[in-house]
């Protein structure tokens, strides 16, 4: 395999780069898209961060029924699912915890206080989102301390024409599912709705599930100043979590409710930019070690989070400037964890300038303060030179900050200890890379480094048992270096004929070091089973203008655990203008893997599904 690397390394070196952004280049013009921030908007070409953007009609193209599967093909995002279809699912950047991966719907932070478990509880939609904008590196003076590794903002959109798609699938498992989405906008009064629900029962003993969620979003324009959006969404998850968290008690059972809800209001007036809102998230989390037998030990966690954020950017001749505050409040309610809340408060101002006609300079300064920990400073800056319309080098540096969750702080089972003195993860990360936009091939290489103290992960004595009885028990690692290189290409194609056109291939790897000393005598939960190499390859065809194929690869190891090769496909087949169907195979190598825990994932299994498009 280190051949294989070498030789995917030097060809992407060799080859003009950009971001493999897992989008068709023939139908998406990456020069044309704004990257969406807190502050400022600019130009996808004029980034100086490694940003990977997923879009629309990738997202319809992938192998997936959630938005974890759907990132689980995107380079450098390191996905370790419990069970399928979006269960639950941890999200890491950069060989980062999933606890240093923010996420955020439109802007709004996603965090959980309780555990970055449930961050991917998200009742949106698929066919909701515009666009997927991921981060890769430090966020924090972007969006708040815990874009530690990286930040993933979904972009919603609301159509201003009528439709309703009704979709039903069915599948391997037991699976069945179904969503109606409608976008019914009345005049200047946009508003999407959306329902759904899928079920399985299981492919291995306790792996049963059942996910609904519900979504309604609306925004209206009152003028070309003023703009009101509205987001309400709620999901419930009922599963079985068979080596979800122990390999010591197989009928494990959870069950979440979380609900999302935002406003925001938007003033435009000339050269100023003004956006405020506020969201309110609740979740709420049972879990029984014995799921027929509560009484025997079963937690409920109740987690609250408010806040207001106010962001805007000024552009004069100086350049733009960008300033926000935010006020939030945590807060949870724990048979476990006990009555607690925490207050933050932060404050952000940056510039950027673009000078010689080729280069821009942005820096600034995120302040950020928590009743617990005291006032954190996290400064930041990039520097560009754009060598010609499609190519441009950058380079970055950051400062990081994670405060520890609840549960790592005071969780207590009979698999766990807690650590009520743990310290606030920080990290110092640099980056430099280059990227290459054209008509038929995009690419980039980037090289990358993130030295981080005070990391938290959780801890055991390792024996030669298969049931390890020893508690896992948090605690901060002095001092961690990360180090990497990420290399992208993809080529719009667009060869052969009407019976069978290649469209795109795209081919990415990526490698990561850690220097993390294991002790012999230990078992470590998370920072030992980061990603070391990871290969991506897709190709996508169309069969007589009617049906696209898309064929997708992973080769994933980690370090000090077994590598493993997936492959997967999707089929869409147009029957007529207002109707088709797909067929997705997932696994077809039918690969024995775990990507988190102790829970096995499926062999081979298939999905069919009928789409009908009513208005």
């Amino acid at each position: 395999m280190i051949k294989l690397f070498s030789i995917l390394v030097i060809v992407a070196f060799a080859m003009p780069s950009n971001l493999f952004a897992q989008v068709d280049s023939s139908k998406y013009n990456l020069i044309e898209v704004v990257v969406k921030e807190n502050r400022m908007l600019i130009p996808f070409l004029k980034v100086s961060q490694n940003i990977t953007l997923i879009s629309k009609a990738n997202i319809q193209a992938t192998p997936a029924r959630s938005i974890q599967e759907v990132l689980a093909y995107t380079p450098g995002i390191d996905v370790r699912q419990r069970g399928i279809s979006g269960v639950q699912a941890d999200i890491g950047i950069r060989g980062g915890s999933f606890e240093q991966t923010l996420i955020l719907v439109n802007g709004i932070k996603l965090s959980d206080p309780q555990t970055g478990h449930h961050m991917m509880n998200i009742p949106v939609p698929l066919q909701a989102i515009e666009r997927i904008d991921v981060l890769k590196g430090p966020g924090s003076r972007i969006f708040g301390q815990n874009a530690y590794a990286g930040a993933i903002n979904i972009i919603t959109v609301l159509p201003e024409k009528k439709s309703i798609v009704v979709q039903g699938f069915g599948g391997d498992f037991g699976m069945l599912g179904g969503n109606v989405y409608a976008a019914l906008p009345v005049g200047k009064y946009k508003q999407v709705v959306s329902a759904s629900h899928d079920a399985s029962k299981g492919y291995w003993h306790n792996s049963d599930f059942k996910v609904s969620n519900m979504y309604y979003e609306s925004g209206l324009n009152f003028n070309k100043k003023h703009q009101i959006r509205t987001m309400v969404g709620y999901t419930l998850r009922d599963f079985g979590a068979n080596g979800f968290y122990s390999n010591r008690f197989p009928d494990q059972w959870e069950a979440t409710k979380t609900l999302l809800a935002s406003v925001s209001h938007t003033y435009t007036h000339k050269n100023l930019y003004v956006q405020t809102r506020s969201y309110w998230r609740k979740n709420e989390d049972e879990f029984r070690l014995k799921r027929n037998e509560p009484a025997f030990y079963t937690n409920i966690h109740k987690t609250e989070v408010m806040a207001l954020e106010v962001n805007a950017t000024y552009i004069s001749k100086f350049g733009k400037t960008g300033f926000g505050v935010e006020n939030r409040k945590e807060r949870i309610n724990s048979t476990n964890l006990g009555d607690r809340s925490r207050l933050l408060s932060g404050i952000v101002l940056e510039h950027r300038i673009e000078f010689c006609k080729k280069a821009s300079l942005r820096a600034g300064l995120y302040s950020n303060y928590y009743n617990e920990y005291g006032w954190k400073y996290f400064p930041g800056a990039e520097f560009g030179y754009q060598f010609s319309a499609k190519s441009r080098f950058y380079t970055n540096f950051g400062k990081s900050y994670r405060i520890p969750t609840y549960t790592e702080l005071y969780y207590k089972d009979p698999s766990n200890s807690s650590n009520p003195d743990l310290k606030p993860e920080e990290s110092l990360s640099y980056e430099a890379g280059y990227k290459y936009n054209s008509k038929k091939i995009s690419g980039e290489v980037v090289v990358f480094n993130r030295n981080s103290s005070n990391m938290i992960d959780y801890f055991r004595p390792a024996i030669d048992s298969v049931v390890n009885p020893n508690k896992w028990s948090p605690r901060n690692i002095g001092s961690v270096t990360f180090w990497g290189i990420e290399t992208a290409i993809n080529y719009a194609v667009n060869v052969g004929s009407n019976n069978l056109l290649i469209k795109n291939i795209g081919l990415s790897y990526n490698y990561i070091n850690a220097n993390v000393q294991q002790v012999t005598s230990v078992e470590s939960r998370y920072a030992l089973s980061a990603l070391k190499h990871q290969v991506i390859g897709r190709i996508q065809l169309n069969f007589f203008k009617v049906a696209d194929l898309n064929i997708n690869m992973r080769y994933i190891e980690r370090i000090a655990l077994s590598p493993y090769f997936l492959l997967d496909s999707k089929l869409n087949l147009k029957l007529a203008h207002n109707a088709g169907c797909f067929m997705e195979v997932s696994n077809i190598s039918n690969t024995n893997y775990i990507e988190a825990g102790y829970l096995q994932m499926p062999g081979r299994w298939f999905k069919v599904g009928l789409q009908l498009t009513i208005l």
